[in-house]
Order: structure tokens, then C-alpha cells, then sequence
């Protein structure tokens, strides 16, 4: 195997041409289960959910007026770049991991375990965050109902008189991690169909919603300038990736080369267009100043007298979330598997069940530990994990899809990415003007994290890697 290898130490790299090659007897491979809609759907579930039925009011409220409209469309069209990357690369290296394979066959071992290090990381918080917000849905409408469940339940410590621990977030990332083990086709099947609903409840929303719209809510379209359609485009960023957990997914696709680009391009633009009409109902049903920036379409239609519709829209959202625990838990697992059987990870996390083929113990961990972040952490601390890792791996996306293009430009694509290099370019540029507006406690946690990925990588995955073990032989 030591012909397989490109580069050496921490610049070594699996050839791109000979990347099944490279897998051959290296350990387990997952089944191939998926089609173009189940991989579709699972992109949207992940990128429907928090923007419409939160991000869309909170922006409108403080950010951006009706002009939230315009920081969608920007939002997308930035996305859009790093989507058409990952839909380059989907086509020709089918396999599991991303942007961590994408960085690993195109930058190097290091560039490759830095993405898949930041991405355990940065998937397993989304999900608990994720998992928080349902909850407080989920508490909402206990309330609705006039039940009274103990304080000690209801949240993290310190949010709340007598919050223990936030139960139900916890509960949700256990069930989604029992979902998953079930085997990838049976879960892509639930999937299906919870997107469906929630897809179905968004549409019911706009048919609705439409009619209600008055003309005089637009004006001001930009009360808070330009500008604040800009910075509200910083905020709705982290609702249109979700197709980069998807694509984790590509050794499972029955025809990954074929499907996987399409699937990307679908759900962004599937997503873009409920996200667009979502935003002009919101906006023309209610000023933008007495949007609720937590519940923005269940105060718009209590405002005009459909309150009962507003119970529906609560199902709806908690639904439409719940989508984005299944693609991002699916997402963090894929990675894990593939940094494990790579070596760069101890191979005992690769093992998959005899009959199910997917990664359960892997699943299982991610569960406990989004599970513990969800019922532990307040959803501010937990959110503050999520933003930097996706936006770096969007960086060396964009970045790998330029320089594969000029360094081997006679490998076969299924897709390639229009307007070379200009539109990967935008990606890089977006993503980096968008990591300037990070906290300083996000790097902090950054630094942190990554130089324990250091001591890992050094300590263990450089010697331990399969490519560090061909060279050897």
C-alpha cells in the first residue's frame, strides 16, 4: 500500500484516484442504502428548523426588519458557494466524512485531522442545542395544556428557580441516537417523513399566512440600514448548511457519485425558497416590531385571530427541529467512523453492527455526550460550541475543491463547480468575514479543543494512521 500514499508525515495523503483502493481490508465499510430523495430529505431536515421557526423572527425583531428577506438570500447565495464545493467533491470521493476526507485526500493527514477533530466537537453541541430548543417547545406546550411538571426537570442549572437538569433535551438525543442504531435505511425512512410533515406544516404556514399580509408592515424595508441585513445574514448563516452533515453520509448512498451532488443542490435550494416565502409572511402578517423573536409565527397568527393554527405551528417546530438532531448526530458518527478506520483514531470506534452496518458504538457515545451537554449546559454556553468548526470546514472545503482542480484537473467529476475559482473563492471569504464576528470565548474553547487535538494527533494518530502504517511497510 505504501504506492497508495502521497506526501510524507503530516502532509501524507490518500491519492483521490485510489481512494477504494486505499479501504481494501482496512476494515468495515457501511451499506449502501440511500436513494437521491431519502439522501435529499435528510438534507433538508437539516437545514429546515431553527431558521424558519425561530432565527427568521429574532432577526426581523432586532436585526433587520423586513429586510430579514434580504439576509436569507445573502445568507444562501454564500452558502450556495460552499455548496456547490461539497457537491464537486461528493461526486468523486463517495465516502464517509466530509470535509474531513475532502481534506485528508486533497491538504494532507493534518489538514484533514484538524477538520474531523473541530467537526466531533462542533456537530455533537449542535445537537444538544438543538435538543434544548425543542425543549423549551416542548415546555410551552405542557403549559398550553395546564400541566405542572417539576421545576428540577426544566432546565440546566442556573437557568431557572429549582432547574436541575433540562430531562427532555437529554431524553431527545438518546432517542435520536436509538433511532439511528436501528440501521441507516429504517432511520432514513423516519426521516423521510418527518420532513415531509414538516415541509407540509411550513407550506400550511405561507397558504395560510398569505392571505394576512398587509402591505404597510414592509415599510421601513430596512430599519436598521443596509447594514442590518449584512449582520442579519451573519445570524441566519448557521440555518442554511446542514447539506455538510448530509454529505457525511455518501458511503451510504447507492449511487453516491450520481445522487450526492444533486442531493446538496436540492435541499439548499428546496430550503431557500420555504425560507424566502416564510420570511415575506412573517414580515407582512406583523410589524416587525411586535414580532416575538422566540415564537415569531405563533404571536403572528394569534395577532390575527388563529390561535388555534399557532398550537399547530408549536407541533410543527418541534417536528421541524427535531430533523436537525437526526442530520448533524448522523453527521458527527460518519466522521468519527471514518477518522477511526483512517487510523487516525483507535479502530475499536469503527466497529459496526454485524446486521445493521452502522457504527453503534460511536452512536451511542455522541448520544450520552450531546445528552449530557443538553441537560447540563444552558443553551447560550452550549450554542457558543457550534459556530467556528463548521465555518473553518467550509474554509478548507472551498480551498481543497481550487487547489484539486489545478493539481489534478484530469480526474473524472460527476458535477464540477461553475465559474472556477471565483465561486469557491466566495466561500472563503464569506465564511472568513463571518468568523470576525465570533466571541472571543468561542476561540478560547477553539484553543482549547484544539490543542488536545494536538496532543491526540501527535501522541497517537500520527504514528497509528493507515497511511503512517503502509509507509512502514
Amino acid at each position: 500500500m505504501a504506492e497508495l500514499r502521497t506526501g510524507e508525515g503530516i502532509l501524507r495523503r490518500k491519492p483521490i484516484e485510489h481512494i477504494e483502493e486505499t479501504e481494501v481490508g482496512r476494515g468495515p465499510r457501511l451499506e449502501r442504502t440511500l436513494g437521491l430523495w431519502q439522501l435529499t430529505a435528510i438534507g433538508v431536515g437539516g437545514i429546515i428548523g431553527a431558521g424558519i421557526f425561530t432565527l427568521a423572527g429574532t432577526v426581523a425583531n432586532g436585526t433587520a426588519g423586513p429586510a430579514v428577506l434580504l439576509s436569507f438570500l445573502i445568507a444562501g447565495v454564500a452558502s450556495a458557494a460552499a455548496a456547490l464545493s461539497y457537491a464537486e467533491f461528493a461526486g468523486m470521493i463517495p465516502k464517509a466524512g466530509s470535509a474531513y476526507t475532502y481534506g485528508y485526500a486533497v491538504l494532507g493527514e493534518l489538514a484533514g485531522w484538524f477538520i474531523g477533530w473541530d467537526l466531533l466537537l462542533e456537530y455533537t453541541a449542535i445537537v444538544a442545542v438543538v435538543g434544548i430548543g425543542i425543549s423549551g417547545y416542548f415546555g410551552f406546550l405542557v403549559n398550553e395544556m395546564g400541566a405542572d411538571l417539576p421545576a428540577w426537570m426544566l432546565g440546566a442549572p442556573g437557568t431557572g428557580d429549582g432547574h436541575r437538569v433540562d430531562l427532555f433535551a437529554a431524553l431527545l438525543c438518546l432517542l435520536i441516537a436509538a433511532l439511528l442504531n436501528l440501521g441507516i435505511k429504517n432511520a432514513a425512512r423516519f426521516e423521510t417523513v418527518v420532513v415531509v410533515l414538516k415541509v407540509l406544516v411550513v407550506l400550511l404556514v405561507i397558504g395560510v399566512g398569505v392571505f394576512h399580509i398587509r402591505a404597510e408592515h414592509y415599510e421601513p424595508f430596512f430599519p436598521f440600514g443596509v447594514g442590518g441585513a449584512f449582520t442579519g445574514a451573519a445570524t441566519v448563516f448557521f440555518a442554511v448548511f446542514g447539506y455538510d452533515a448530509m454529505s457525511t453520509a455518501a458511503e451510504e448512498s447507492k449511487d453516491a457519485q450520481r445522487h450526492m451532488p444533486k442531493a446538496i443542490i436540492y435541499s439548499l435550494i428546496i430550503s431557500m425558497v420555504l425560507y424566502v416565502a416564510a420570511c415575506l409572511v412573517l414580515t407582512g402578517m406583523q410589524d416587525y416590531k411586535d414580532i416575538d423573536p422566540e415564537s415569531g409565527f405563533s404571536t403572528a397568527f394569534k395577532s390575527v385571530g388563529l390561535s388555534g393554527l399557532a398550537d399547530v405551528i408549536a407541533v410543527g417546530a418541534i417536528i421541524g427541529i427535531l430533523t436537525v438532531m437526526f442530520t448533524f448526530m448522523l453527521g458527527v458518527t460518519r466522521v468519527w467512523f471514518a477518522m477511526s478506520r483512517d487510523g487516525l483514531l483507535p479502530h475499536w470506534f469503527a466497529k459496526t453492527h454485524p446486521k445493521r452496518h452502522v457504527p453503534t458504538r460511536v452512536t451511542w457515545i455522541v448520544g450520552v455526550a450531546s445528552a449530557a451537554i443538553a441537560g447540563f449546559l444552558p443553551i447560550g454556553e452550549a450554542a457558543e460550541l457550534t459556530n467556528i468548526g463548521i465555518l473553518l470546514a467550509f474554509v478548507v472545503v472551498c480551498t481543497a475543491v481550487i487547489v484539486l482542480r489545478y493539481r489534478q484537473p484530469e480526474l473524472p467529476r460527476s458535477f464540477r463547480t461553475p465559474w472556477m475559482p471565483v465561486v469557491p473563492a466566495v466561500g472563503v471569504a464569506f465564511s472568513l468575514w463571518l468568523i470576525t464576528f465570533l466571541q472571543w470565548q468561542t476561540w478560547a474553547r477553539f484553543a482549547v479543543w484544539f490543542a488536545i487535538g494536538l496532543v491526540v494527533y501527535f501522541g497517537y494518530s500520527y504514528r497509528r494512521s493507515a497511511l503512517a502504517r503502509a509507509g512502514r511497510d
